[in-house]
């Protein structure tokens, strides 16, 4: 139905920023580009550049594809502790720029629909998708199709962009290691459990012997 040349040419015309988002996250899905238009929106709501160190920090409402995206536009990640993850399936995230402390939470509060100019053949897609019976080929096609729709669309016709009321986001936690009574693995010590015999135990040892996280 539509061959490599084909999306080639639509890779062409691809923001090179975005490029450079499916580089790391290895394909190009609305997922992806979500991501991508709340950091490209949060770059320019706040103003801030990359964040090096902790300047900007993320706190996103899921662990989707977009993710990904805040990542590479963002420079916040789980490792630099500036991309917190709190996994409540919402479509939301809310960013905070240090520097002038200032924070806001972008989210979706409707559904999406596609307004592209392939109009039936993404119905047909949907179709196939929604009956369970869509090729790979098919499914493909359905989410470039719906990446490229949200490209177009106006930030304000996909996400609601609200003021958050400054707090400070916590730092990186920094703790010394110690080993496990019971496994003898170095652990982070704020991470460990006491037990009743005076042990301290890493959290599945803990768990291990019936007691509950730090």
């Amino acid at each position: 139905m539509h061959d490599e040349q084909d999306r080639g040419l639509d890779d062409r015309r691809l923001p090179e920023d975005l490029k450079r988002c499916i580089a790391f996250h290895g394909h190009l899905c609305p997922g992806l580009v979500y991501g991508y238009l709340v950091a490209r929106h949060a770059i320019e709501a706040l103003g801030f550049s990359r964040s090096h160190d902790e300047e900007v920090v993320v706190i996103s409402e899921n662990d989707t594809c977009a993710v990904d995206a805040l990542q590479v536009m963002l420079g916040t990640t789980v490792g630099k502790g500036n991309l917190m993850i709190k996994d409540y399936g919402k479509n939301a995230f809310t960013v905070f720029n240090r520097s002038d402390k200032r924070a806001f939470r972008f989210l979706r509060t409707r559904g999406y629909r596609y307004d592209g100019a392939h109009q039936q053949e993404y119905e047909r897609l949907e179709q196939a998708y929604a009956s369970g019976h869509a090729t790979a080929a098919q499914r493909r096609r359905q989410k470039w199709l719906k990446a490229l729709d949200l490209l177009e669309k106006p930030f304000d016709k996909v996400f609601e962009t609200r003021s958050v009321e400054w707090f400070e986001p916590p730092y990186a936690p920094l703790a010394p290691s110690k080993a496990c009574d019971r496994c003898g693995e170095m652990t982070m010590a704020t991470r460990m459990v006491q037990a009743e015999d005076g042990q301290t135990l890493c959290i599945p040892c803990a768990c291990n012997a019936g007691l509950s996280g730090p």
